[in-house]
């Protein structure tokens, strides 16, 4: 990942709509969510919905499949894979045991 897209994703996730649609997302996980249900569960308006699932589609951040008139939205977990690994690209000048409590936490526990 370059530094261009890192920035591309943490400017869609910087806003709180998007940031709270990304962790729902995740947190549903594969099962994914219809854009009209993630619209209702946060309380948003479709039509503002809709902008924010483009943004963060366009960073990279999710996906969707069309399910007949209805999309379903899932995280891009290579997307994010992608931005916590530039993250800790050049973690803890070459000390790994460093980051190792980072990477515990960020570990599924699913």
């Amino acid at each position: 990942m370059d530094k261009n897209y890192a920035l591309n994703a943490f400017s869609a996730l910087s806003q709180d709509t998007r940031l709270d649609v990304f962790r729902l997302l995740i947190k549903v996980g594969e099962a994914g969510m219809l854009a009209g249900d993630i619209s209702d569960s946060l309380g948003v308006r479709q039509n503002t919905m809709s902008a924010n699932l483009a943004i963060l589609h366009r960073a990279g951040l999710i996906r969707s499949t069309r399910e007949g008139r209805s999309i379903r939205y899932f995280a891009d977990m290579e997307g994010m894979r992608g931005l916590l690994a530039f993250l800790m690209e050049d973690c803890c000048g070459g000390r790994p045991e460093l980051c190792q409590p980072v990477i515990n936490e960020l570990a599924c526990a699913c």
